[in-house]
C-alpha cells in the first residue's frame, strides 16, 4: 500500500514539476519574444517620425544636397553624407564619403551649373527612406552649354534624429527619342 500511495504521491509531484517546467518554458518564450520585439524596436528607432513628415524632410535633405554640390560644399557635404556613405556611378567603382566629398569640390565653381531633381518618389520604413528620381544637370564646360540627365535612387537613414545619405547610385538616363 505504501508503495501505491508513493507512486500516487510521485505522479502528483511529476506532474507538478512538468508544469512548473511548461510554465517556465512558456514564461521564458514570452520574455524572450518581449526582448526580440524591443531588440528590433531599437533597430528601428523608436523616435521615427511619420512617414509623411520623414518624406517632406527627406525631399528638403536632398535639395540642400544639391546646393552644396553646385557651390562645392564640402562641409555641408559632410554633415548630409553618413560616415558610412558610398556612391556609384554605372559600373564605375564606388566612392566612399571623403572621396566622393573630394571630387565634389575639386575644380572651379561653374556659376553656370544648375540640377534640377524630378520624378521623384520616396520610400519611407521607420528610419530608412529610399529616393528615386530623375537629376537633370545643366552647365558649361570650356565654355560649351552641356546637360545631361541622371536616373539615381538614394538610401537615407536616421540616425541620432538627422536624416543622413548613406548610399547613392546613378546611372545616365537614355535619351528620349
Amino acid at each position: 500500500m505504501k508503495r501505491g500511495g508513493a507512486g500516487r504521491m510521485g505522479s502528483v509531484v511529476l506532474a507538478g514539476c512538468a508544469a512548473a517546467a511548461l510554465w517556465c518554458q512558456a514564461s521564458t518564450q514570452a520574455a524572450s519574444r518581449v526582448a526580440e520585439n524591443a531588440g528590433a524596436e531599437a533597430t528601428r528607432g523608436t523616435t521615427s517620425v511619420p512617414a509623411a513628415e520623414a518624406k517632406r524632410q527627406v525631399m528638403e535633405l536632398e535639395e540642400r544636397w544639391v546646393e552644396a554640390e553646385n557651390k562645392h560644399d564640402g562641409a555641408t557635404l559632410g554633415r548630409i553624407l553618413d560616415d558610412k556613405f558610398l556612391a556609384t556611378f554605372g559600373a564605375r567603382a564606388p566612392r566612399d564619403k571623403a572621396t566622393f566629398i573630394q571630387h565634389i569640390t575639386s575644380g572651379d565653381v561653374d556659376p553656370t551649373q544648375t540640377q534640377t531633381l524630378t520624378d521623384r518618389t520616396v520610400i519611407v520604413d521607420g528610419d530608412t527612406a529610399v529616393t528615386i528620381g530623375t537629376d537633370t544637370i545643366r552647365g558649361t564646360a570650356n565654355g560649351a552649354a552641356y546637360a545631361a540627365a541622371y536616373r539615381y535612387t538614394v538610401t537615407y537613414i536616421r540616425r541620432n534624429g538627422r536624416w543622413r545619405a548613406l548610399a547613392e547610385h546613378m546611372v545616365e538616363a537614355a535619351e528620349k527619342k
